[in-house]
């Protein structure tokens, strides 16, 4: 998964009203009545239908390092799905989303500015549209280059143009050498 990926399913997290499952046996018996039945969950985690069978009867109870990874990524994934809609309805119309980032970031500016690039760390509040448009692209299958040029439209016009009051010919923002980044709804 990318960075930016992990960061907005993260921020989505945060709005989940139960925790998720922690035990395998408990994580497996979830995945076995969303996907109704073993063969499947067998199939999504790479292991036969016995394995599966034994942990939803917690015969098994450690999974090897990996499994225990996978399973623990499927059921965050599946958790809470009218919870999650509801969270990035309203970061996406009303709320707007929170970018929390340690990065290089620069810009493309007219000849007299300092335009340099340099190391900084931002927590700036994103209008809804750019959350909506973060969420839909990351919906369609849009990679971190495609989520970290939306992020830098929304740092340009958030940031650097402040709504439109100032920096009124800056051409493009550069955000680069991602240290940390977080996001919050």
């Amino acid at each position: 998964m990318s960075l930016f990926g992990n960061g907005l399913d993260a921020a989505v997290q945060k709005a989940f009203t139960r925790p998720a499952p922690k035990t395998a046996g408990a994580q497996m018996r979830y995945l076995v009545k969303q996907l109704k039945g073993t063969k499947a969950v067998a199939q999504m985690l790479r292991i036969s239908q016995r394995t599966v069978e034994r942990y939803v009867k917690d015969q098994i109870k450690k999974p090897r390092p990996d499994l225990a990874a996978r399973l623990e990524r499927e059921v965050k994934k599946r958790w809470q799905p009218q919870i999650r809609a509801k969270a990035r309805q309203k970061a996406a119309t009303t709320g707007g989303i929170v970018i929390d980032t340690r990065a290089r970031i620069g810009y493309t500016a007219p000849i007299g500015t300092t335009d340099e690039d340099r190391l900084r760390h931002l927590t700036v509040a994103l209008p809804p549209q750019y959350a909506a448009r973060l969420f839909d692209a990351q919906d369609q299958g849009a990679g971190d280059r495609q989520l970290q040029q939306i992020a830098a439209e929304a740092l340009k016009e958030v940031y650097f143009q402040d709504g439109g009051r100032r920096a009124g010919q800056l051409e493009e923002v550069r955000f680069t050498d991602i240290e940390h980044l977080e996001f919050d709804l």
